[in-house]
């Protein structure tokens, strides 16, 4: 398959995944007036659309692994993040995700808007203490409401073959709110990557992994959390390379 044919197939996504994203979010505007779990609902929708056409406009397949470490009811999620895929993949197996998101996304047109209607955690990056405070706030009233938080220690998309660097706001949310520390791995950046258009085809795997029980020092948590988000992550990579 040429690289021509591959960067035409990707431009034909993203006006896919802009497209379906401008008429769900606009189309099911009335959902976000009935309920919190209707507005989810159109969320999952778009999500299964997404998949769909990356599985037929550009070949790229997602496989969820793990299942049965899949969180049910109120749960802290740690997941890899190395593309957008990571946001919305997990809306398909997850029951009502909340997502630790920067504040400045929820003004953009209609992903604000839904990211609002679900209580998304939003929060400032300009004052961390401040910000860590609300955030763990946040984080404890959407576990009170069953709520799987999603967190993305690295704070931003990595490259397969980087050095992460996971930031302290996980810690903070597994001291504070006491509970076990769910994983998520996953190959994403090798078929999506997390930066420009172009996309390959390929089986993108999310896994679940068995959660990290409540309790540990900061330091044991980060350093379980990274070795085993990390060494799950890599041998996904080394299965589909």
């Amino acid at each position: 398959m040429t690289s021509a044919f591959m960067r035409l197939r990707s431009l034909l996504f993203v006006f896919w995944l802009y497209g379906t994203m401008a008429v769900y979010g606009v189309g099911l505007l009335p959902l976000l007036l009935i309920s919190e779990g209707a507005a989810m609902a159109a969320i999952r929708w778009w999500a299964k659309a997404t998949l769909f056409g990356a599985r037929w406009i550009v070949g790229i397949r997602v496989e969820f692994r793990g299942l049965e470490h899949r969180p049910r009811g109120a749960a802290l999620v740690a997941g890899k993040h190395m593309s957008m895929l990571d946001t919305i993949a997990p809306f398909v197996v997850m029951d009502r995700p909340a997502y630790v998101l920067k504040q400045s996304l929820m003004y953009l047109p209609a992903f604000g808007w839904y990211a609002w209607r679900t209580r998304m955690v939003a929060i400032r990056r300009e004052d961390a203490a401040k910000a860590l405070k609300a955030m763990v706030a946040l984080c404890r009233d959407r576990l009170k409401d069953g709520r799987q938080i999603v967190i993305f220690p690295e704070g931003t998309r990595s490259d397969p073959g980087d050095d992460p660097d996971y930031k302290p706001g996980v810690a903070a949310l597994y001291r504070d709110l006491e509970v076990p520390c769910h994983l998520m791995a996953t190959n994403s950046g090798q078929f999506w990557p997390g930066h420009g258009i172009d996309r390959r085809p390929g089986t993108v795997v999310f896994e679940f992994l068995p959660p990290i029980p409540a309790g540990l020092k900061r330091g044991e948590l980060m350093a379980e959390m990274k070795a085993r988000l990390e060494g799950a992550s890599n041998a996904l990579m080394a299965e589909t390379r």
